[in-house]
């Protein structure tokens, strides 16, 4: 469980996207739409669990451009339809929060990603801001 409140503790990246918030929301929610671009440049994904639920894993496998392979395992924690999904990471550990607004005819797409202390969050930093405007990146290429 995280337990820091502390901004310090948290690295935030947003996003304008040209569809709704239901559209927005079906590319999380479909396990099929999700491992076409979930991942920074050069990511596949191979997905062993996928129970997309409170309290349901998402267990799975980034591959990486270098041939390495990344376990991942997260366990959602809330689901709010085309609004927020919360989840948290087990390894490294951190929650994440998506939110989804409307922003005119398209969508405001906020990640908070809430780590335990303020010097993980650090270290994280240089991993996980351009790693995120990437996965943006792909995200905003799959959508069309």
């Amino acid at each position: 469980m995280i337990h820091s409140q502390d901004p310090a503790s948290e690295i935030i990246s947003t996003r304008v996207f040209d569809v709704s918030r239901d559209r927005l929301f079906a590319a999380f929610s479909d396990p099929k739409q999700l491992a076409q671009w979930w991942g920074p440049k050069g990511f596949t994904n191979t997905f062993d669990e996928f129970d997309f639920r409170p309290g349901g894993d998402w267990k799975f496998t980034m591959h990486g451009p270098d041939g390495k392979d990344y376990a991942n395992h997260t366990r959602f924690i809330e689901i709010v339809p085309a609004e927020r999904i919360v989840y948290e990471h087990v390894a490294p550990h951190f929650r994440m929060t998506i939110t989804l607004a409307d922003a005119g005819t398209g969508t405001h797409m906020t990640w908070c990603m809430q780590f335990e202390t303020p010097e993980i969050c650090e270290r994280f930093k240089p991993i996980c801001i351009p790693s995120n405007e990437e996965n943006f990146d792909r995200l905003a290429a799959f959508l069309g």
